[in-house]
This record gives structure tokens, C-alpha cells and sequence, in this order.
């Protein structure tokens, strides 16, 4: 398209006003998109930016950006990842492009280059690195959050907002997320904590997106129109001819209470052989089942579907044996190897959690070089994983959420859609729907035509986290930090805007401090006497008028008309006659007097106004004709006024005198003896006193402001900080801290605490501060660290499982009662924290830490190989945790690294290289 001069102009300045920006896009063959241009030039001018757009636009290519901005400057740009798989793919792809010296990697156990200026790491290696306030974070410019939206993760969301509160404010946040329907309520909470951050929301997929839905061997579209909004009649007409065929037969269930298989629903080696006769591999196939995706494997296999050319599959085979080698032939075997490359060579493959993690980076990457043409997975490889296909199939639109059978949300069919079509290869991608017993397709339509889905935190304290934020920030700015959270601004937005108000007025008290520093003392320390003598005076003043008000109450009640008495102060002082005593209506109600001045004036006066108590100095008799409107009946009693005061002032003269040239507060001791304090410290004579004094006040006005806006804040309800306070007190109670009070300390078995990562952080604490694991040996050590970390998949709680002899088992005695203690002292706090302990991984562990083989427990124990690797790396990472909290000179430190020594070998060694 030829543009304007006017366009060419405008599109000159931008080049010449970001020309590391238009450097940058140099280095792409295409284009930039004009959402990636103005996120680019967001960060260009120093500014944090949300990205939010669909799967496969090219979001990354910002945070690219941000990479290329450190290196160009001299700055680090750290860029990080939910998952170690995001993180080494991520690593890779820098690595050819960049070099290996400028990119490092940190992600738990894995640790390459970790000063270079680029790094990419997991979200919790960023966290740690915060609590620690690691020297690496020196020169820090940049932090890419790939992924954000992870924050909803519901075990690891939490780390995210920990991490983008407690960034210095120097870093810009360049942070990539799915199309989220609140997009702007994340960014406008980013630029709540942050400062300034722009929200830029792409809807717009670069490679157009096409759905369908397979029924038999026909390929219908999902809609008819070009704007997807006309369901295909054909597909209405096929649901109604099945319901109706259905409710004729009155079909029963099949076994197991299933619905019967529908006519139309193609077998799953038909539907890739129409796709491969269409063009529209490659295709990831999505099944909510493990068992499942390797099932549709070898029924491929046993279809005799061979998908690859001679030249590819010779390609394949070269690839895994050289990055298989290092596995022992006796694990190659437990794992099934010569069928799993059987079925590679043919360009079929599965990909889902049990798969052993070196077997799953095989299958992607020769996925990603396009050798492999149909992929069997389940939802987990939607997570950001660079894996774009042509076709994406999904075989139902119902899972298993891990409790009951579920129904896809739009959101989660946008994102495993959002995987079709590949940019820069295909015209257009295509998500495909098999058809299946009682498809409704205007419901599945509903789900194509919603491409968002609403982002919601999952931030919760921890007991980790609340030592960690106390040693760093003290009680009082810990309770702040966690109300500025994504949480609590979704519960209340305002509660955020609160907080941050009170970071903000708390630094300038840091300012305060500083311009009113003394050379002769602690000029804080004076003020605050100062401050307090001037609250006490206060109080005092206010005391003493409100014992005078009340006594003056008491005197009024006995005034009868015709009292003389006489006001002390104020603009009614001077002789006054009693008129009428103004009773109220009840015996409570505050007097209020009529009298007549020495002016002649008639007014109604209250007890404040007469200043203390009432004598009455003399008797006036009142005509009974007397008027308060007729001025000469006033002017005869105001004569008799001014007598009757007169004769007062003859009488009382030379008697004792007032009190008041006398100190009002002389006789308060506290008074006294805090003015002697003022007068005897070192600041009482600096000649700068009262500057200084000046900085003072706003000082302690600023402190007056932060203890309004924290009172506004405590009264909101579902407050964070007030989980926070909950957890406290359990820490006190157990003393990892000290009573929660504005001075909590966090003790040494607190600083124990913080070096403990893990969801059952407070539980592990606890066996360690007790002593639960000291008879143990390694092998012991890894089977008790699993039973706080392992999850059973089943629901059958009858069958108890295996567990090793010996001391394991009154560890685990003394464990149940350690967790059913803390159980109760959560009940009694309102919290429901620390889960049960599950020693369904204890016995395999044990076992493998003991030199069995993999190939003996794959047969004796139902796990598959991707679990039982994954389960072991988090028990590494525990012992890992245990070896760095205990003191240096402490057994358990030697037995926790021999134990996460003899477990990591084998298949779950292998999982840490590269």
C-alpha cells in the first residue's frame, strides 16, 4: 500500500525518534506488526508494558526487544518463564541468536552463565533472588514476564505478584500475556504498583483461523460466513437427525455408563489421513487422557500409517539416538524405546506429563523442525510451549479437571486453538472438532466466537513468605507490600490506591528524617518528646474542658431566675442574671440558660460557653411584668446588674487569688517530668532547633495521614494483610517470629523458614526444628520429603501403600502428630494451609535412592516414567532446600545432599542437561 506524504512523514519521525527500535526490526525478515511497534517504542522510552494478544502473533518479538535494548545499552535484561521447558527452549533460541557468552540460564537445578547480561529463569528463581537481594541484580534494566498470565496458577501464580511488587522501580516490566478479557484492569494494577505502564491489546491473529468440525469423512466448517458468526445449517441439521435417532432407539449407555459412540464420530487414524489428504498437517491432536494419547499412537501404528519420507525418518532416528546415548540400555528398555521410535520415524508421536521429560524435548523439537506430523497431547503442551501446527484436533470438548468431568471454558479452547497456523509457513490455521455423541454445535460455535477469557490472581501469603517479607520490610511495611497485590486490587481496587499511597508518604518520612538530622543527637528521638508533650498538653487542655463543661452542667441545674453569676472568658464575659435556667426535655439534656448581660443583651448561653463551674454571687428579683423585649425593663435590670457585680468585686477583692496566670498543667507529673527530658537532651540546645523542629511537624503530620489511610485500609473486608496477620500469629505461636506487634522480629528458627520454598514450608520447619528425620538415613530422608510433596492421582483412599521398614516408619508416626498439631493451631487462627501428608511415593523413592532399577520399578509400581521424574526432581529441590537451611555444621546438611545425590541418576539425571 503506497502511503501519504503525510504517513511517510510521521513514519520517518519514528524512526529517527526510536532508532534502536527500527535497528532492531532490521533484523527480521518481515515487518513488525503495529502492535508490536508500539509496545517496542513503550519500552524504547523506558516504560513497562502489558502485551496481551492471541497465541502465535509474536509477542515474544517484545520481549526480544527488551533483550536487545540491555545489550545495546549495557544493561541486564533478566526473561522469565512459568516452567524449566519455556525456560531451556527460550535459552536455545538465544543462545544461536546472541551467542552462548552474553545468555545464561538459572532455573533451580539448572545453573549456566548465571552474571552473563541476559538471563532466562524461572519465576521463583527471580523471587528467591529478590528475598536475597542477590548482587546479580545489579544493573538490572529489564525483566520480560513470558506467560504472565500464569499468575492464575493456583500453586504458583502466587510468585508472579511477589516478584512485580518487589522489583526496584527502576526495572521495566515488559510483561506478555494471553488475550485476557480484564487485560486493562491488569494493566491498570501493573501501573498502580509499577508507575507508568502502557496496556496494549491485540485481537487480531496474523494467520487467519479457520474452524471446523469433522463428522465421518466430511469436513464441514463450523460457520458459513467470512465473519464467523453464521453457524452451518448442515451441522444443526446432523445434531438434531442424531438426538432424534437416539430418543427413536432409545439407545442405552454403553459400559461404564458412557453414552454411546456416535455413527459420525471418525476414527482417530481416518481424521489424520484426511487431514493429510487435505493439507492440513501438521496437527497436534488433543486428548484430556494420557492413556489415551498413547493408545491413539499405537492405533496409528497398527493403521500402518506412515507419514514421513524415507529422507525424514533417516533424519529422526540420527536425532534420538544421539540425544538418547547417555540413557542406560536396561532404562531404554523400562521405557519402551524401539516402539516410541518406531512410532517417530513414522511421524506420530505423544506428548503429555508421564512422558519422561527427555523423551518430550525429542518429540518437540522434531516437531518444531517439522518432521514429526501428528502430535498426541494433552492440555498441559498449550502452556507456551513453541509448538505451532496447521491443524489443531480436538477430539471432545469435555475434560477431567482432576474431580469431576468438566466442560471446555472459552478461554481454554481460544488457547489450544490458538496453536493452528504457523507464521511465516501458513496462509491460515484450522481448528478442527471431531464430532461426538451429543455435540451441540451452536454451543461450540459459542466457544469459537469467544476468543477471551477474565485473568484472575491467585496470591495468597505464605508462611515463607511472611518470614521473608518480615526480616526484609518489618511487620507494618509487609502488611502495605501484600495490600498492593493483584488480589487485593481485584477484591479492591481502591485498597491498593490506599497503599501505595502510604509507601509514598512513608518514603517521604524518609526524607523528613534526613533533613531534620542533628549533629548533637537523635533529633527523631527530641521531636518525638516534643510530639508526645504536645499530645499530652492537648490532651490535657481537652480534659480539663471537658471537666468544666460537666461541672458547669451540674452548676446549671441548680440555677434558679434572678442568679447573678459571673462568665470567666470569652465573648460573653462578665456578670450575667439568670433569666430562665432552660431546662431540657429529660434530666440528660445539657442546660441551656437564658441571661441578660451587663449590655442588656438577652441570649441563651451554654455550658462550653461558661467555661468551668457557676457560683452564684448574688440574688436579683425579677418583676413578674418583666419583658426580654421590652428594652427599658432591660435597662432596670441591667442597673441592678452592674450593683449587685459591683459589690461582688469590693468583697472578693484582696481574697485568694485565680489560678489563672498559673500553669494549667503544673500539676500533671508526666507533663512535668517530659518538659525536664526535652530540656535535659542533647538536641534541646542546638541553634538549628527550631529548623529542624520545622521538619519535625511535617514529619509527624505525615505519620498522622499514614495512620488515617491505614485505618481506612483495615476496615475493608477480605483483606490480604489480614490473612497475613493470621499467619503471623501462628508463627508466633510456634516462634518463628516474635508477637505480631509493629516491632515483629523474625528468631533463628524464622531465618530457618525462610530458606524453605516449598508449599508444605511451615511442616518442613517443624520436622526439622523437632528433630522428626534426625535417626533417619538418605534413603529414609528422600522417602519422608516425599510424603509432603507427593499427590496420589487416585481417589481410592482404601488401599494403603507400600511403605519402606526400618525408621521411615516412626518418622512418618511422628510426622502425622507434628501435622496434626499445626492442623489444630491453624484451625484455631482461621487458616487452612498446610495439606495432609501422602506417602504414596515413599516406598519407589526409597527404592530408587537404594539402587533399584528403573526397569524394577516401572513393573512393580503404577507411575509412569514422566512422573516418576518429575516427582523426584521436587524432591531433590527439597532436600536441596532442607541442606541450606539447617546450620552449616548440622548431620542433617551431609545426609540431605547424600540423599538428593543417590536419587539423582539415571533418566532424572539426564532431565537437567540441555
Amino acid at each position: 500500500m503506497t502511503m501519504s506524504p503525510a504517513q511517510r512523514y510521521a513514519a520517518d519521525r519514528q524512526r529517527k525518534a526510536t532508532p534502536a527500535l527500527t535497528e532492531f526490526a532490521n533484523l527480521y525478515p518481515f515487518g513488525l506488526d503495529k502492535f508490536q511497534q508500539d509496545a517496542c517504542a513503550c519500552v524504547a522510552a523506558g516504560r513497562s508494558v502489558l502485551v496481551a494478544a492471541p497465541t502465535g502473533s509474536g509477542k515474544t518479538l517484545v520481549g526480544e526487544f527488551a533483550i536487545h535494548l540491555a545489550l545495546e545499552t549495557g544493561r541486564k535484561c533478566f526473561y522469565t518463564t512459568p516452567i524449566k521447558a519455556l525456560s531451556n527452549q527460550k535459552f536455545n533460541d538465544l543462545v544461536e541468536r546472541y551467542g552462548p557468552e552474553r545468555i545464561g540460564l538459572l532455573t533451580g537445578d539448572v545453573s549456566i552463565n548465571g552474571e552473563a547480561p541476559i538471563v532466562v529463569m524461572t519465576t521463583e528463581v527471580l523471587r528467591n533472588m529478590l528475598y536475597a537481594e542477590s548482587s546479580t541484580l545489579g544493573n538490572l534494566g529489564y525483566v520480560v514476564m513470558d506467560e504472565v498470565h500464569y499468575l492464575a496458577d493456583r500453586f504458583r501464580g502466587a510468585v508472579w505478584e511477589e516478584v512485580i511488587i518487589h522489583l526496584p522501580a527502576s526495572v521495566s516490566v515488559i510483561a506478555l500475556s494471553a488475550t485476557v478479557s480484564n487485560a486493562e484492569e491488569f494493566g491498570a494494577w501493573l501501573a498502580t504498583v509499577r508507575g507508568d505502564c502502557d496496556v496494549i491489546v491485540e485481537e487480531h491473529r496474523p494467520v487467519p483461523l479457520w474452524q471446523h468440525v469433522m463428522a465421518g469423512q466430511q469436513l464441514f466448517d463450523l460457520f458459513v460466513d467470512d465473519d464467523q458468526q453464521i453457524v452451518n445449517p448442515d451441522l444443526v441439521r446432523l445434531a438434531r437427525e442424531e438426538e432424534r435417532n437416539h430418543n427413536t432407539r432409545h439407545q442405552r449407555p454403553a459400559r461404564g455408563g458412557r453414552r454411546a459412540r456416535s455413527a459420525l464420530t471418525p476414527w482417530r487414524s481416518d481424521a489424520v489421513e484426511r487431514l493429510q489428504r487435505d493439507g492440513l498437517l501438521p496437527a497436534i491432536h488433543f486428548i484430556f487422557s494420557r492413556a489415551a494419547c498413547d493408545d491413539a499412537v499405537q492405533q496409528l501404528l497398527a493403521a500402518g500409517l506412515r507419514l514421513t519420507t524415507s529422507v525424514e525418518r533417516r533424519e529422526i532416528r540420527e536425532f534420538v539416538l544421539e540425544n538418547t546415548r547417555s540413557l542406560p540400555d536396561e532404562d531404554l528398555m523400562a521405557l519402551g524405546f524401539d516402539g516410541w521410535v518406531d512410532g517417530l520415524e513414522r511421524g506420530i508421536a505423544s506428548h503429555h506429563a508421564g512422558l519422561l521429560p527427555a523423551f518430550k524435548e525429542v518429540v518437540e523439537h522434531l516437531f518444531q523442525a517439522g518432521l514429526l506430523k501428528v502430535v498426541f497431547a494433552t492440555e498441559t503442551l498449550a502452556l507456551g510451549i513453541n509448538m505451532p501446527a496447521r491443524s489443531v484436533v480436538l477430539e471432545k470438548l469435555v475434560k477431567w479437571n482432576g474431580e469431576s468431568h468438566v466442560e471446555l471454558t472459552p478461554g481454554e479452547y481460544t488457547q489450544l486453538t490458538g496453536r493452528a497456523g504457523r507464521r511465516g509457513i501458513d496462509v491460515e490455521g484450522h481448528g478442527v472438532v471431531l464430532w461426538h455423541q451429543g455435540l451441540d454445535p451452536r454451543a461450540l460455535a459459542g466457544l469459537a466466537s469467544t476468543r477471551t477469557y477474565p485473568l484472575r490472581s491467585s496470591f495468597q501469603p505464605s508462611y515463607n513468605m511472611a518470614v521473608n517479607l518480615i526480616s526484609r520490610l518489618g511487620r507494618h511495611s509487609a502488611r502495605e507490600v501484600l495490600e498492593t497485590s493483584f488480589a487485593q486490587f481485584q477484591a479492591d481496587r481502591s485498597v491498593v490506591g490506599l497503599a501505595t499511597d502510604i509507601r509514598r508518604l512513608e518514603e517521604g518520612l524518609d526524607g523528613y528524617r534526613e533533613a531534620m538530622a542533628c549533629h548533637l543527637g537523635d533529633f527523631t528521638e527530641y521531636a518525638e518528646l516534643r510530639e508526645r508533650l504536645s499530645r499530652r498538653e492537648k490532651n490535657a487542655t481537652r480534659e480539663a474542658a471537658l471537666r468544666r463543661r460537666d461541672a458547669a452542667n451540674d452548676a446549671m441545674k441548680e440555677l434558679k431566675p434572678g442568679d447573678v453569676i459571673i462568665i470567666a472568658s470569652g465573648k460573653r464575659a462578665g456578670p450575667a442574671l439568670v433569666l430562665d435556667p432552660g431546662f431540657g426535655r429529660s434530666v440528660h439534656d445539657d442546660r441551656r440558660p437564658m441571661i441578660l448581660t451587663a449590655e442588656r443583651q438577652v441570649r441563651r448561653i451554654s455550658a462550653s460557653e461558661l467555661g468551668g463551674s457557676v457560683e452564684v454571687v448574688a440574688k436579683i428579683r425579677i418583676p413578674r411584668h418583666f419583658s426580654p423585649r421590652n428594652s427599658n425593663d432591660r435597662k432596670v435590670l441591667a442597673s441592678q446588674l452592674h450593683e449587685a457585680a459591683a459589690e461582688h468585686l469590693t468583697h472578693s477583692t484582696g481574697k485568694k487569688k485565680g489560678k489563672g496566670s498559673h500553669d494549667r498543667h503544673s500539676d500533671d507529673e508526666v507533663i512535668t517530668e517530659m518538659r525536664q527530658k526535652i530540656r535535659s537532651h542533647p538536641c534541646h540546645g542546638c541553634s538549628d532547633r527550631e529548623q529542624h523542629a520545622r521538619w519535625s511537624e511535617r514529619y509527624f503530620r505525615g505519620k498522622r495521614e499514614i495512620a488515617d489511610l491505614e485505618g481506612r485500609v483495615s476496615g475493608r473486608t477480605n483483606s490480604i494483610a489480614k490473612r497475613f496477620d493470621r499467619i503471623l500469629g501462628v508463627l508466633a505461636e510456634l516462634g518463628y517470629v516474635t508477637e505480631p506487634r509493629e516491632d515483629t522480629k523474625v528468631t533463628d528458627d524464622g531465618r530457618m523458614l525462610m530458606r524453605l520454598y516449598s508449599e508444605a514450608d511451615l511442616l518442613v520447619g517443624e520436622c526439622l526444628r523437632r528433630d522428626v528425620w534426625r535417626n533417619l538415613e538418605a534413603a529414609d530422608l528422600a522417602a519422608a520429603c516425599s510424603c509432603l510433596l507427593f499427590e496420589s492421582r487416585s481417589n481410592d483412599d482404601d488401599e494403603a501403600p507400600r511403605l519402606p521398614k526400618g525408621e521411615f516408619r516412626e518418622a512418618l508416626s511422628a510426622m502425622a502428630d507434628v501435622w496434626s498439631e499445626l492442623h489444630g493451631i491453624e484451625e484455631r487462627h482461621g487458616l487452612a494451609v498446610t495439606r495432609n501428608l501422602d506417602p504414596g511415593f515413599a516406598w519407589a523413592i526409597h527404592r530408587w535412592a537404594t539402587g533399584t532399577s528403573l526397569q524394577v520399578i516401572m513393573m512393580t509400581t503404577d507411575f509412569t516414567a514422566g512422573d516418576f521424574v518429575r516427582w523426584v526432581r521436587q524432591i531433590i529441590d527439597l532436600l536441596g532446600q532442607v541442606a541450606q537451611a539447617v546450620p552449616a555444621d548440622d548431620p542433617m546438611r551431609l545426609i540431605a545432599h547424600e540423599a538428593a545425590d543417590r536419587i539423582n541418576r539415571g533418566v532424572v539425571a539426564l532431565t537437567s542437561r540441555i
